[in-house]
């Protein structure tokens, strides 16, 4: 199999967030966790920002808590999915309106393609969203176009080992891809210090989830949104036979009765110094040229 099948259809990456907007913060539990432990990381981090672009902002759960920490911020909240922002959007008070003390933006459109001028952002976090991304280099690109000097990246992303039950359970019914391309922490940092970003810090954690049984499992993925978009995707149903020889491999993981589902959690922060590199990614070379003088003139 080549990498191609793990690529992503956007298109399909929005509709299956909009479906699932309504149902996504009931079964969320998980994003929220590793939401909270971002955040967590932000008191060892001595940066303040005035305009904060939250990149991958879902239903709002991170954004909200951002706005109570950076109050005097404005924040751009941005999703692929508009379904997913209009619950994110916060209805501030009448105060709030008149004294525009709560300064907000919702912004619906793609990490890899932000709408947002150069250098313009003081701080990107993206909680869980570049897991969605087709390749790093272009969304690290983006970013750290917008960052202005000085400027913060935060982020928590998947690695290779999430879902690894599932995927290897798949492996045993067929030959399609059912479960997304996770990028190694390794490589990651790679990818950030060629975007140009300055003493990228990384760090992993695993967290295992249980389940009573696979079907649960897999409801509950349907209901944050987390469907199968790849490029090598099953184009037809799953019939009753594969679906219970995927249950019989799954079962082989029970453990004390429930059936694990592993994540591989990825954080990591840099920063943005004095940039390095122009929009479209040429080298900035600094030349520091001294004029010489003489009695008479300029030589």
């Amino acid at each position: 199999m080549t990498d191609a099948i793990y690529d992503l259809d956007k298109k399909r990456v929005r509709a299956a967030f909009d479906r699932a907007a309504a149902s996504y913060d009931t079964h969320a539990v998980l994003q929220r966790e590793i939401c909270d432990r971002m955040l967590e990381r932000l008191d060892y981090v001595k940066h303040t920002p005035s305009t904060l672009l939250d990149a991958g902002a879902g239903t709002g759960y991170g954004a909200a808590r951002l706005r109570s920490r950076y109050p005097e911020a404005h924040l751009v909240a941005l999703d692929l999915a508009e379904s997913m922002l209009q619950i994110a959007r916060p209805k501030p008070s009448l105060w709030q309106r008149i004294s525009r003390a709560a300064r907000f933006s919702a912004v619906c459109a793609d990490i890899d393609q932000l709408p947002l001028k150069t250098s313009s952002v003081d701080m990107v976090w993206s909680s869980l969203a570049l897991q969605w991304c087709n390749d790093l280099n272009v969304s690290f690109a983006e970013m750290y176009r917008v960052l202005a000097p000085n400027g913060l990246l935060m982020f928590s992303t998947f690695g290779p080992d999430t879902l690894r039950e599932l995927r290897q359970a798949f492996h045993t019914v067929d030959g399609y891809s059912h479960v997304n391309r996770f990028v190694d922490m390794h490589d990651i940092g790679d990818v950030l210090v060629q975007a140009g970003f300055s003493t990228p810090v990384m760090d992993m954690e695993y967290i295992t989830l249980t389940y009573a049984d696979l079907k649960t499992l897999m409801q509950e993925l349907k209901a944050i949104g987390a469907h199968n978009v790849t490029a090598g995707r099953n184009p037809g149903l799953m019939g009753r036979t594969r679906w219970q020889a995927l249950e019989s491999a799954y079962e082989k993981f029970r453990l004390e009765g429930r059936l694990p589902a592993t994540y591989e959690v990825v954080y990591g922060h840099a920063w943005v110094n004095q940039k390095t590199r122009t929009a479209d990614g040429h080298q900035i070379i600094r030349m520091n040229l001294q004029r010489r003088r003489t009695e008479k003139g300029l030589l």
